[in-house]
């Protein structure tokens, strides 16, 4: 394969396979219990630090959670005696959560817009707050989450039951409700007031009139709140959005269009890729996924249904009609079936984090390319190659087309992507690394795991066959041997930037774990 001699990370030795730990899990359900449709988590993202994560869920609420044990650490001393190696183990709580999307209805089109949130990114934070956009079909929703102190209105200087004896003035308020009234508002009280006959002011009256005043209080409260909301630009469901370096701009994508658009901006976009053709007939691919590159402002990459990937530079004219770069893998010969299109889809791309290399994920495989090399994939991995025989009843269970996302370790040594039964895989894109590991969502991840032979140290280019397992052979089992469950599927995970940890999600639960 060409370019097998290049590699994300130049080491010179093979970097040993992870030991992965379970972590952390937020709302564990109990076994038997029924998971609510609304709770299935629909995204999950990083910030930049790696000290925030949000999740979205498809009852379009936003959940963020933030790391606890990379802060007070003490004196300089204390850290200078911890031994983090074995001690330091990542850790968040839960931050706060709001309701970012709810359904609507589009009459014009008489087409229900659901909830669910399909992507959150995180924004650039400035003054202690932290700002997030996120995303349902239709509409995108630009979020500002600050800590407020909380006011409260301190006590009059007047203790009405010293006013006159037993009188005071809740119970005359508390009289005059309790008056008998006639219809047409009339009162049989003709002498009716609004103060009790047995309240009476002190002897010389009131000195002054003093008002409550609002006062803030040492407690403090998150509150979320709505600053833009981008709507109206999309005539298709919005699949990606992506945050560009310069941390003023962002794209949103649909099956056919990409807009661009300024964070300050709501009312106006601009459409930078178009691929409807004039004759709706005449559709041969439709955009999967979009996203910046993470240092080039000018430069993003989009993929597409038949496999390939594009990259776009905003420098060259307002409408990107054409690609400055086209990434795709030629089929062998004789090898095309009638699924052969359908899982050459891709459902997500990412950015390595120094630009120079992208990750795809379609339904078989991840491929890694090189943006210098467009004449094929540096890397392939196959993630659940033992289900190429099922193809047909994948087919009809619709679970074909499900979406599964790719992320990138932030050394962009190791690559991550999810499967069925709830598992997801990790794969060593080093040279001459020979790391596939199967990990589980739940509390002991490595129990999926059979023992791997030792193998010779390969290059990346020779290393497409290596995940292929004992049990591919059998339609019935996954790579280890272990019967599969097409209902139970991590679509969605994501790589701390900076650190081996994977937050994943499967269904309603949010797995964490390090290495």
């Amino acid at each position: 394969m060409n370019g097998g001699d290049e590699g994300v990370v130049a080491s010179e030795e093979p970097l040993q396979p992870l030991e992965w730990k379970f972590s952390q899990v937020f709302g564990e359900r109990a076994a038997g219990e029924e998971v609510q449709e609304v709770d299935i988590i629909s995204a999950i993202e990083f910030d930049k630090s790696g000290d925030h994560l949000a999740t979205g869920d498809r009852g379009g609420r936003v959940v963020l959670f933030e790391r606890t044990d990379s802060k007070n650490h003490g004196s300089r001393k204390d850290l200078e005696n911890t031994d983090y190696s074995n001690s330091r183990h990542p850790e968040f709580r839960y931050k706060t959560e709001f309701q970012s999307h709810e359904p609507e209805f589009d009459y014009l089109k008489s087409l229900e817009i659901e909830e669910k949130i399909n992507k959150i990114k995180w924004c650039q934070t400035a003054t202690g707050a932290v700002f997030l956009l996120s995303t349902n079909d239709k509409t995108i929703k630009f979020w500002k989450v600050q800590e407020k102190k909380v006011k409260k209105i301190s006590d009059m200087n007047i203790d009405p039951s010293k006013a006159n004896g037993n009188g005071s003035i809740a119970s005359s308020s508390n009289s005059c409700i309790l008056k008998p009234h006639l219809a047409n508002g009339g009162s049989s009280d003709k002498a009716y007031s609004y103060l009790s006959s047995d309240f009476s002011f002190p002897p010389g009256g009131l000195p002054s009139l003093r008002l409550p005043s609002v006062v803030a209080s040492h407690e403090t409260s998150l509150l979320a709140r709505c600053r833009r909301v981008y709507a109206h630009a999309h005539d298709y469901h919005i699949n990606s959005i992506s945050n560009n370096s310069d941390g003023e701009t962002f794209i949103s994508a649909d099956d056919l269009r990409i807009n661009l658009w300024n964070l300050e901006i709501s009312n106006q976009s601009f459409n930078i890729v178009d691929v409807k053709p004039t004759n709706m007939e005449d559709l041969t691919e439709v955009i999967t996924s979009a996203e910046f590159h993470p240092t080039h402002c000018n430069t993003l990459a989009y993929s597409s249904s038949k496999g390939s990937i594009r990259l776009v530079d905003l420098r060259q004219s307002a409408l990107c009609d054409s690609h400055a770069k086209l990434f795709e893998e030629h089929e062998a010969p004789g090898s095309r079936s009638f699924f052969t299109e359908i899982i050459a889809s891709i459902s997500d791309i990412k950015f390595a984090r120094e630009g120079r290399y992208i990750l795809s994920r379609d339904y078989m495989s991840l491929k890694l390319w090189d943006i210098n090399m467009d004449s094929g994939p540096v890397s392939t991995f196959r993630v659940h190659e033992y289900l190429r025989p099922k193809l047909c009843d994948l087919y009809e269970n619709d679970s074909i087309f499900d979406k599964f996302e790719c992320c990138l370790s932030g050394d962009g040594s190791r690559v991550s992507t999810g499967s069925y039964s709830n598992l997801f895989r990790v794969f060593g894109c080093a040279p001459g690394s020979t790391e596939a590991t199967t990990l589980e969502a739940s509390k002991n991840p490595m129990r999926r795991q059979v023992p791997t032979p030792a193998r010779p140290s390969r290059s990346i280019g020779n290393s497409i066959t290596r995940v292929v397992r004992r049990g591919a052979e059998n339609t019935g089992v996954d790579a280890n041997g272990n019967s599969f469950d097409f209902t139970t599927k991590l679509l969605h995970l994501a790589w701390h930037p900076s650190e081996n940890s994977i937050a994943c999600a499967a269904a309603n639960s949010l797995y964490m774990y390090y290495a």
